[in-house]
């Protein structure tokens, strides 16, 4: 994965990320998170994967199931934030991915490994977002 500063102004910072063939999108995004010492931030993206996980959170059960997507596809839209989960960024996206015939796919993004490529930007705000348990579904959300 290559990376840039696109731009800076007043803490607000905004990067480029080029993912290549065969890297693993969540991996390299939290990598980046961690190196950049990102702790809110906007992610947008465009691109396709050989293959990915995705998973849809089950309200009864609490728990994630996984939706694997075994075929190249392609990123129609992928959106996120990074925010810190106690004092690490922890990475959140939702991806749709475009099959051969058209249809989609969507869900929380676990893995991607790309093929040819992921177009990444990230928009860092000045202020940190903080996640929080959530008693009522148990997840670690939002808390401005």
């Amino acid at each position: 994965m290559r990376h840039k500063l696109l731009h800076e102004h007043h803490g607000l910072r905004t990067y480029v990320l080029v993912f290549q063939t065969g890297d693993e999108a969540m991996a390299g995004l939290l990598d980046f998170a961690k190196a950049m010492d990102l702790r809110g931030s906007r992610i947008t993206a465009i691109g396709a994967f050989r293959e990915a996980t995705l998973a849809y959170f089950n309200w009864e059960t609490k728990k994630y199931e996984s939706i694997p997507v075994p075929e190249q596809v392609e990123v129609l839209s992928l959106l996120g934030d990074i925010a810190l989960d106690g004092d690490e960024p922890a990475v959140h996206v939702h991806a749709v991915l475009g099959r051969r015939d058209g249809s989609t796919v969507g869900g929380h993004l676990k893995e991607g490994i790309v093929r040819p490529t992921l177009e990444v930007i990230i928009d860092e705000q000045p202020e940190h977002l903080h996640k929080v348990p959530d008693r009522v579904s148990g997840l670690a959300l939002i808390r401005p």
